[in-house]
């Protein structure tokens, strides 16, 4: 991955890989599961859910050795109890693969996911008895040249009878080049013994590891195919599914538009009939039904129904708008609640700020919430109207039905129903025009 990051904390559509493999195991409820770390551990674990446990492997002796790491993590295991080793760079995993992969009947020593690639160079094959059954698994440097031309691979993930896994791993040797302990030399060994393992097949897309920037690039863009297609079949209308972004933590209720151009991330909502895009960045945010966002970023905003949002917005961590607001073009907002149908139509910061109910706020005011040290809060109530270029100095406040003038420097209270009003008075210097011109002449003839 040419990264610091362990390659399973890596993030693809909103979860990492590792969280993708155990959202997939989740629906199968388990009994347990361990999640074996080596390197970089401390870096995987937030990655895991409550009630998952992690068992460190803190030498990397083989896939055998990390199975037995897991093992020795688990609760009391019954003999019969089906035990399923997965690797943690699959993201494409399906719980359906997996539901499958479990269903092992009593007779059954273990079941293998397996798949047909166009080019299977660098796997191991999966070689089939006459009944169809798996017969061995041969890496592809043991390959002869008919083994070689087998192009059924084997995909790493496995459902094994407890007691045969738990027997065959305390026969694995590391007698190799890499003086390794490998798991495939379980099949060998539960084969040899007249065991039966049974093969389930699935797409090279489902078992497709992850090992480079590329191949997570790729992965990425199968996991947001996917969602947006369950989006579709919702009832969510999207122009454009190639260019629509959309994690599968998101939720969007069906009769939502989706533009092009847009990220969803996080835990962001989206109602039914909002219209979100072209180009709209939405992180850990609401957006009610009915409200339109377009050409915006939102990170921890909450907006609410009929509101309109952009072009040219960003509403930052706190932001609240409330039914029927409007937060317009190269407005920024932080830590700041629009009431009902209050307005910020263009060019204006308003920061840690209450505004009330229908107030419209002009453009190029701005809420100075900063002194320097620490921040303060502006408030302003209902049906108050902001004029152009305000500088509203917090702490402040503003009383319902207030009036301010273009212009002005507000740094102190206003009363409800008051204009405030502070600029210097206007003075008109006759034939300025012409001196100055003269001026800039005689300067030239001097040069």
């Amino acid at each position: 991955m040419r990264s610091d990051l362990p390659k399973v904390a890596h993030m693809a559509a909103g979860r990492s890989l590792i969280g993708w493999v155990l959202e997939a195991v989740r629906p199968l409820e388990a009994a347990s599961t361990v999640v074996v770390v080596g390197h970089g551990a401390e870096m995987v674990d937030p990655h895991l859910p409550q009630g998952v446990l992690s068992a460190v492997q803190s030498e990397q002796l083989g896939t055998g050795h990390a199975t037995q790491v897991g093992l020795d993590a688990l609760d009391e295991v019954e003999p019969d109890d089906t035990i399923m080793v997965l690797y943690g760079d699959m993201p494409l995993l399906s719980d359906g693969l997996l539901r499958r992969l479990a269903d092992r009947s009593p007779d059954v020593a273990a079941r293998l996911v397996t798949s047909t690639f166009d080019d299977p160079t660098g796997y191991g094959r999966v070689i089939r008895d006459g009944r169809g059954l798996v017969e061995k698994i041969v890496e592809e440097r043991d390959c002869d040249d008919a083994q070689r031309a087998v192009r059924e691979i084997n995909a790493g993930s496995y459902a094994f009878r407890a007691r045969d896994l738990i027997d065959a791993l305390s026969l694995v040797s590391n007698d190799n080049a890499q003086g390794e302990y490998y798991l495939t030399d379980v099949v060998g060994i539960l084969v040899g013994r007249g065991e039966r393992l049974e093969p389930v097949e699935t797409t090279p897309e489902e078992v497709v590891g992850i090992n480079s920037q590329s191949q997570l690039s790729e992965a990425t863009r199968l996991l947001h195919k996917r969602t947006n297609q369950r989006l579709l079949e919702s009832g969510v209308w999207i122009l454009d599914p190639d260019r629509t972004y959309i994690d599968d933590t998101v939720s969007v209720e069906p009769g939502a538009r989706i533009y092009p151009g847009v990220h969803l991330e996080g835990e962001t909502r989206v109602g039914a009939g909002a219209q979100v895009g072209p180009d709209v960045f939405a992180v850990d945010s609401t957006i009610g039904a009915g409200s339109t966002v377009w050409y915006a970023v939102l990170r921890g905003a909450m907006i609410g129904e009929d509101c309109q949002v952009g072009p040219y917005a960003s509403l930052r961590q706190g932001t609240v708008l409330e039914k029927g607001a409007k937060v317009g073009t190269f407005v920024e907002t932080k830590n700041t609640t629009l009431g009902e149908n209050a307005k910020a139509p263009h060019l204006s910061y308003l920061g840690d700020a209450t505004i009330g109910a229908r107030s419209n706020i002009g453009a190029g005011s701005i809420t100075c919430n900063y002194d320097g040290y620490q921040k303060h809060r502006t408030e302003i109530g209902e049906e108050v109207f902001i004029g152009s270029d305000t500088m509203l100095v917090a702490p402040v406040r503003i009383g319902d039905r207030a009036v301010t003038g273009a212009g002005s420097v507000i740094t102190q209270d206003v009363d409800e129903g008051a204009l405030a009003v502070e600029r210097s008075e206007q003075r008109l210097i006759d034939g300025y025009s012409e001196r100055r011109a003269k001026r800039h002449a005689a300067n030239e003839t001097e040069d």
